[in-house]
């Protein structure tokens, strides 16, 4: 954003009848500095930050998407404490009155956190809608209570201008978005998301505090958040029981291709955390693997499980896609586990959806499957045999 650079410090009294981000295009406006500043806990996610400053809420969103060299600045305000505020014109990237009355957000990532919060009510847009699996935020789809706005790359801005959100929570690749310039054009605040950018699965699921600072439910998230690293750490430390650990494969081939976690991924941290010997732990970096058939099968041909074999969701598909994949042992011993099986009504996939903000689900179903020993009682959430 280009700051424009003005001789005299403008004076603006924020009224209540402003809308939720008071920001011209090229503007932004700062609020007086408090001497009081508390900042939340934030023990693992690194791309955002939240500072209490008296009557208002700073909130920095400091990775948004890989590689980025830019920080987004928010001030959260009530409605109340922003009609007898003054706003110097300065460095922020927008004021928004919360709590948020009416929001679109472009992730199935973000649905889970609006449900946990009791907030799910607030949102009236998504980008293809059928990919939403929770039956309370579909039965407000089926009840026309959601608009569909398109694919997440080119959002309908006609339909969501006419909706007109207070908020848009989206997620970028690289920042160039010409659907979301032109929301921000219409003084509908944008403010990114970069959950899915975090190194560790705690740390994805400790974005519900973002959401939490959004709709003044702070405290409500910090405790949601607790238990879920309670559940998860208390599985991490039972797993550590296991003498011996069960060899794993990942992924599937996609063309010519065989894609897989990398050895410092979230999902390989998942695995590590389960205390089984992931055959790529070895290799670092956030993304995936991409290999021969030939250099897989000859590391991983007698893994003892396959876990995750793509969009898969049977053996009969495994095989009609690749006679070679019958070659693995974990295909003949009927060793092979998925998430796809696990869908909502129309299709969508839960665990792209949920599995982020309950990374202790995800733990408990990996353990169970690899030590069927441990969580005697536990059903797995996720994860159920290849059909």
């Amino acid at each position: 954003m280009k700051l424009i650079i003005f001789k005299n410090i403008l004076f603006v009294i924020l009224a209540l009848a402003f809308s939720s981000c008071i920001k011209d295009k090229g503007i932004n406006e700062k609020l007086p500095i408090l001497k009081t500043k508390k900042k939340s806990t934030i023990a693992y996610a690194e791309g955002f930050t939240i500072t209490e400053n008296g009557n208002y809420t700073i909130l920095e969103i400091k990775r948004p998407w890989p590689e980025s060299d830019q920080t987004f600045t928010y001030v959260l305000i009530s409605k109340e404490e922003a009609a007898k505020t003054t706003f110097i014109v300065d460095q922020y990237n927008g004021i928004i009155l919360t709590p948020i009355q009416k929001a679109v957000v472009t992730s199935t990532t973000h649905i889970p956190a609006l449900e946990l919060l009791n907030v799910e009510n607030t949102l009236i847009g998504f980008p293809g809608t059928d990919y939403i699996s929770s039956e309370k935020t579909r039965a407000r789809i089926d009840n026309k209570l959601v608009r569909e706005l398109g694919k997440n790359e080119d959002i309908n801005t006609e339909v969501l201008l006419d909706i007109n959100p207070n908020i848009v929570v989206a997620f970028g690749i690289d920042g160039k978005s010409k659907s979301l310039e032109t929301i921000k054009n219409a003084n509908i605040p944008v403010i990114y998301n970069g959950d899915w950018v975090e190194k560790s699965p705690l740390a994805k699921a400790e974005w519900i505090k973002f959401f939490g600072a959004l709709y003044n439910k702070e405290k409500k998230a910090d405790s949601i958040f607790s238990q879920i690293e309670k559940n998860y750490l208390e599985a991490k430390k039972i797993a550590t029981k296991v003498v011996e650990q069960p060899t794993v494969l990942s992924g599937a081939m996609h063309k010519d291709i065989w894609y897989l976690p990398k050895g410092t991924s979230t999902e390989a941290q998942l695995l590590k955390d389960a205390n089984v010997n992931y055959l790529w732990s070895d290799t670092s970096g956030s993304g995936s693997l991409a290999l021969n058939f030939e250099t897989v099968y000859e590391k991983a041909k007698t893994a003892h499980l396959w876990l995750s074999p793509s969009h898969y969701k049977s053996f009969e598909a495994l095989e009609k896609a690749n006679q070679h994949y019958t070659k693995f042992d974990a295909f003949k011993n009927k060793n092979i586990y998925t998430f796809s099986n696990i869908t909502g009504e129309t299709g969508g996939v839960l665990y792209y959806e949920l599995g982020t903000a309950r990374p202790d689900l995800v733990l408990k179903d990996i353990i169970k499957i690899c030590h069927p020993e441990l969580l005697t009682s536990y059903t797995p959430y996720f994860f159920k045999p290849l059909e």
